[in-house]
């Protein structure tokens, strides 16, 4: 009578044991980081609807130890024709801080840094509530050289031009 109650017990035992060997075999984290590169063509310091998306434009990732600062990771990666990248990224990063910064433009005409926006920080860990591998990066931006014609105008609409 005794082995009547074993043989579930082994079997349940079995069953974990399969399950954790399993856990355990499961393939590294990835992340999917997804972001845009635009041309500030009014020179706004963000983006308007006379921005214009940058295919070619080159960014990188940089991934740096909390304390000593030091980087872990990084990565390039190329917009396409919409001014869109997208980079994959093995592993938890929970001990980093995690940016991707602009590298270089395309338009000799709209290649100047905009500090503030030539960077954008990302979240590369599962232990923050957030469940999705993809990870979206604010949109980072290179200043036109000169503004557009109609740039007055637009930036009046957001009531950010001169009142003259």
């Amino acid at each position: 009578m005794a082995n009547h109650y074993l043989l579930p017990l082994v079997a349940s035992l079995s069953l974990f044991s399969a399950l954790i060997t399993i856990a355990n075999a499961a393939p590294p984290l990835a992340f999917i980081i997804k972001g845009r590169v635009y041309c500030d063509t009014c020179r706004a310091g963000f983006e308007t609807s006379a921005s214009e998306y940058l295919e070619g434009a080159k960014v990188r990732l940089e991934c740096k130890h909390f304390g000593s600062g030091e980087i872990i990771h990084k990565g390039e990666c190329v917009t396409d024709a919409t001014g869109a990248y997208e980079l994959r990224v093995e592993d938890d990063h929970q001990e980093e801080i995690c940016e991707v910064i602009l590298v270089d433009s395309p338009r000799p005409d709209c290649g100047e840094v905009h500090i503030g926006r030539d960077r954008a920080r990302v979240s590369l860990t599962r232990n923050n509530g957030i469940s999705s591998a993809v990870r979206y990066a604010n949109a980072v931006g290179f200043l036109k050289d000169e503004p557009l014609l109609e740039c007055g105008l637009l930036l009046q609409k957001y009531a950010l031009g001169d009142s003259d």
